[in-house]
């Protein structure tokens, strides 16, 4: 049994600042750490006298927070990223699709998947919701590699049979197949875990929903993901091939693919009983800011999905969007709102929640989130380089409130100095 002391400033929202929740913050407060596990919070002299054994790490140089977890993050989308000035089906055209059709590829599919992995540890992502490739070669690749590098990932094969790039094609039969391959395989494997993905409905057959939907079926501890209502004219498109479909939302729900564990990203502009029934099934929306600023797919309405009970959390998007940080994502969210009429006045707390316990609500990760007693110790240590504005503005915060929007505002990928999974320091 190994037993560490964390002394840190620790942040974090352990319930819902949008029902009532407030942030959490101690100045100078002892995590105690056994095997991974919080095993007792509060002040240092009363940690080394339940543990006097135990290594005392001292984090005070920045802020600790919960690790980050993202809802939506494309795999074979990294060196895609920056590909300005197109709105999403010309993007994906140009962009995306020719970079994803390389993960036939091995090696180009391997490298991918550790310049992913990378990117999601530098930014402080601890867990995350996967957008995987189309070639099963390609996921095995990932699997590996994600569990090699010890973050807690639900990811799977994506799927399509029509209006993509051939060579990404699949046919329902073959889909079944692949998916049962990798969830033998993978599924339960460490801290991996397998979710359905059929890459969004313009490019899914009903018969191809079907066999997803058989998939999911399979198992009650899959997970199922895709797209919906990013862009005015992808859902006009949808509209065109599913004219038995009451909206986009019901081309998933037609064919039992929606329920608390299905994560839908972007739903930048859904009709009210769609929300209805996102909220009935319990099914969650990951919004993806800096992608729908990006492609100028819109200003997300949280309002109306708040209002209808809709569960959300933050995606970075990554091949869409500006890179793999929630903070970024976080403050994006907020400038956002910012610019609704009907927008939320989003606080510091807000962003964290979204970043961190409501990903781990959608993902059924029961264990992470926030950083309370009998919780992995899965955290990231934000602290600015020295001399930095970041480092500046922070040194000058006036409470803890706003020293957390001082991390949202300014912080980056290089000013997360270290991060841990189940107590393991993996950056």
């Amino acid at each position: 049994m190994t037993t560490i002391i964390y002394r840190a400033r620790v942040l974090d929202v352990p319930t819902s600042p949008f029902t009532g929740g407030e942030l959490r913050a101690d100045e100078d407060v002892a995590l105690t750490v056994t095997d991974g596990t919080i095993t007792a919070r509060g002040p240092l002299a009363d940690a080394r006298a339940q543990a006097p054994d135990a290594e005392v790490i001292d984090l005070r140089s920045g802020i600790l927070l919960p690790g980050f977890v993202d809802t939506h993050v494309h795999y074979p989308q990294v060196r895609a990223i920056g590909g300005l000035g197109m709105p999403l089906l010309d993007w994906l055209d140009q962009c995306a699709l020719p970079e994803e059709e390389h993960m036939a590829d091995a090696a180009y599919a391997g490298q991918v998947a550790e310049e992913f992995l990378t990117g999601l540890k530098r930014a402080g992502t601890t867990s995350a919701l996967v957008f995987g490739a189309h070639q099963a070669s390609a996921m095995d690749l990932f699997f590996a590699a994600a569990d090699r590098s010890q973050l807690r990932i639900t990811a799977g094969l994506v799927v399509g049979d029509r209006l993509l790039k051939d060579a990404l094609h699949t046919t329902p039969a073959t889909a079944v197949a692949q998916a049962q391959h990798l969830i033998e395989s993978w599924h339960g494997h460490g801290r991996l875990r397998y979710a359905v993905t059929p890459r969004f409905s313009l490019s899914a057959t009903d018969e191809l929903l079907d066999a997803c939907a058989q998939t999911f079926a399979s198992r009650d501890d899959l997970y199922f993901t895709s797209h919906i209502n990013e862009n005015p004219a992808e859902v006009a498109t949808v509209a065109e091939l599913f004219p038995q479909a009451a909206h986009y939302l019901d081309t998933y729900d037609r064919h039992g693919l929606l329920g608390a564990r299905s994560i839908l990203a972007h739903d930048v502009h859904p009709t009210a009983p769609e929300l209805t029934r996102m909220a009935e099934t319990g099914t969650t929306v990951s919004h993806c800011p800096s992608s729908n600023a990006s492609l100028g797919s819109g200003l997300f309405p949280m309002r109306a999905h708040l209002d209808a009970g809709v569960h959300l959390a933050l995606g970075s998007d990554v091949g869409g969007g500006t890179g793999f940080s929630l903070m970024k994502e976080g403050l994006l969210a907020y400038f956002a709102q910012q610019n609704r009429a009907d927008g939320v006045p989003l606080a510091p707390e807000h962003l964290l929640h979204l970043a961190t316990a409501a990903g781990a609500q959608a993902l059924g990760l029961d264990q992470v989130g926030h950083l309370s007693v009998g919780m992995a110790f899965d955290g990231v240590l934000v602290r600015p380089q020295d001399g930095s504005t970041f480092e500046v503005v922070l040194r000058h915060a006036d409470s803890s409130s706003d020293a957390l929007a001082k991390v949202f505002s300014l912080g980056t990928p290089a000013d997360v100095a270290g991060v841990w999974v189940s107590g393991e320091q993996v950056h």
